[in-house]
């Protein structure tokens, strides 16, 4: 920097300090969001905490051998990325299709669609991490009545195809 040129705009460097990146700690998420039976959310993203407009974020744990009830996030898109266990999923207006996910996996829910979230394990927590498309958590608990063997559905996109059975 020359003697000409003007010097940094501290307005602009408090801006990005006080409105910039935000890290949120692991001890530090917030309980005090929507809950829905069989599961404990905590937020770490959202309106409240950091001023975020299009998304929420946190995680869920599901006890060994827990489920939660069916429901629904309204308009909103959930995306869950499986931490630590075995997650079954089962949704449907009866929560008639069923599919599993591993550490690592992602699963997405579109908007409306009824949902059970499933430990599949008897002796690990389910642990993942929630991401919605808006800022604050919608949880509709819903009153169905399951069917009793749900189909199971395996994800086949134009670039994965259905593993061919073991003979």
């Amino acid at each position: 920097m020359t003697a000409n040129e003007p010097g940094p705009d501290t307005s602009d460097e408090q801006r990005w300090r006080d409105s910039g990146v935000r890290v949120i700690k692991a001890d530090s998420l917030d309980p005090n969001t929507a809950q829905t039976p069989g599961m404990n959310r905590a937020a770490a993203i959202n309106a409240a905490r950091v001023g975020a407009q299009k998304i929420w974020a946190g995680t869920v744990t599901i006890h060994p051998d827990a489920k939660t009830g069916a429901h629904h996030h309204g308009a909103l898109e959930s995306v869950i990325y499986v931490v630590r266990g075995r997650a079954r999923m089962r949704w449907g207006e009866r929560l008639e299709f069923v599919a599993e996910a591993d550490p690592g996996d992602f699963i997405f829910v579109p908007p409306y669609v009824p949902h059970q979230e499933i430990n599949a394990s008897t002796d690990e927590p389910l642990e993942c991490v929630l991401v919605r498309s808006d800022s604050e958590a919608v949880v509709v608990d819903l009153d169905i009545v399951p069917v009793e063997k749900p189909d199971a559905v395996y994800w086949v996109d134009p670039i994965h195809r259905h593993p061919e059975p073991a003979e």
